[in-house]
């Protein structure tokens, strides 16, 4: 489950389906709940396949604590287990090490891991670290916050290549010195969508129905929306699916606020996702605050469900919406404007919202389509040889 542990996924398939060699190392699955799941427990280390690719999984403190010290040291316990790989990795004998970042750490560990095994390193930029952390709160301004942006930008000199998912993100790793440099997008797999039949609404409600699906936790504030926006009063539904560090709370507003138009299910697997995102009119994907370099990956999603998009974010994201017209954009927390975004939603015409279905639709197969986007690593790998 996870926006990011998709992607990864998916391009790993990718490379192999393109004639790359790959081997996964990973921690032990303990995402979301933030607990390592029954049938790994107490195993340090694990031999697994996915997909027909092996995937090492090494222990780790798993968390999803809301408190920095846990997740810290959650991130840095895998980052020293993964170090272990190094054995499997020179058997290997891999051309390129691939990291994902944050944590900054694991990075490091790949850094490391590269130069053990003779392999040139990328480091594969999610988010900006430490800048985000300290967007959202996570961590201040001071000597952790000086080191971490040290080692940073020691990251981006010392590897072969960085990726990054946005081109906020290119722009600040090319303003650290980094020599390569390549986007590579979140995107989506299109054909995962494309094969499904959109599932009507044959419940006789005629009314707009929102759907958020993903992660419950402190960034994307789902619960913020569900205090300050009275959905009933705009007579439209608000459905969420996800697990995460606010979902309790969520669970205990609902059962104090019955009757509200905002109804929680249980988390689903990834592959059921399309599926279950496009029993849905549109797509309700918030941010607390504007990240800088932040596109949420569910804006992709929804577009290949066809699902347009109340964006309550800033940035690039909000952007990629305006320019494709894929659907409409607030100011994180801007509650009043959510308001009176979901209002105006709720009048539109069927033809009105197909405009916005088709050009989700279009942006997804000839924009974002993750094919695309690991095409363009591939094409990256093969000319750097």
């Amino acid at each position: 489950m996870g926006a990011p542990q998709s992607r990864l996924l998916e391009t790993a398939i990718g490379l192999k389906k393109r004639g790359h060699s790959v081997l996964i190392v990973t921690a032990m699955p303990n995402y979301p709940k933030g607990k390592i799941f029954d049938e790994y427990k107490g195993k340090f280390y694990l031999k697994d396949t996915v997909n027909d690719i092996d995937t090492l999984r090494y222990t780790l403190y798993p968390s999803n604590s809301k408190k920095t010290l846990p997740r810290i040291i959650s991130m840095l316990s895998f980052s020293f287990t993964a170090m272990f790989s190094i054995f499997k990795i020179r058997k290997f004998k891999p051309d390129y090490i691939f990291t994902e970042s944050p944590p900054l750490t694991l990075a490091l560990s790949g850094l490391i891991l590269s130069k053990l095994s003779g392999a040139k390193h990328i480091m594969n930029v999610s988010d900006i670290w430490p800048l985000s952390a300290l967007e959202i709160g996570a961590i201040s301004k001071g000597r952790i916050y000086s080191i971490l942006e040290k080692v940073e930008k020691y990251l981006y000199v010392k590897s072969y290549a960085c990726f990054g998912q946005s081109q906020q993100i290119i722009d600040h790793i090319n303003s650290k010195g980094t020599i390569k440099t390549l986007l590579f997008r979140n995107g989506v797999d299109f054909e995962r969508f494309r094969s499904i039949k959109k599932i009507e609404n044959t419940s006789g409600n005629t009314s707009i129905r929102i759907v958020y699906a993903g992660l419950l936790g402190v960034a994307q504030g789902v619960f913020d929306i569900c205090k300050n926006i009275n959905f009933r009063e705009l007579g439209v539904e608000f459905h969420i699916y996800g697990d995460g560090a606010e979902k309790v709370e969520i669970e205990t507003f609902l059962n104090t606020n019955p009757n509200i138009n905002i109804y929680l299910h249980k988390s689903v697997a990834r592959n059921l996702i399309p599926e279950t995102i496009m029993q849905y009119d549109i797509t309700l994907i918030p941010l607390k605050m504007a990240i800088f370099g932040a596109v949420p990956s569910k804006i992709y999603e929804a577009m290949a469900a066809g699902l347009p998009i109340l964006f309550t974010g800033g940035g690039e994201g909000a952007e990629i919406i305006k320019n494709t017209e894929t659907g409409w954009v607030c100011a994180p927390s801007d509650f009043k404007d959510i308001n009176i975004k979901i209002k105006e939603i709720a009048t539109l015409s069927n033809s009105q919202l197909s405009i916005y279905k088709n050009n989700c639709l279009k942006s997804a197969e000839n924009l974002f389509n993750r094919d695309i986007q690991i095409d363009n690593i591939d094409k990256f790998f093969r000319n750097e040889k």
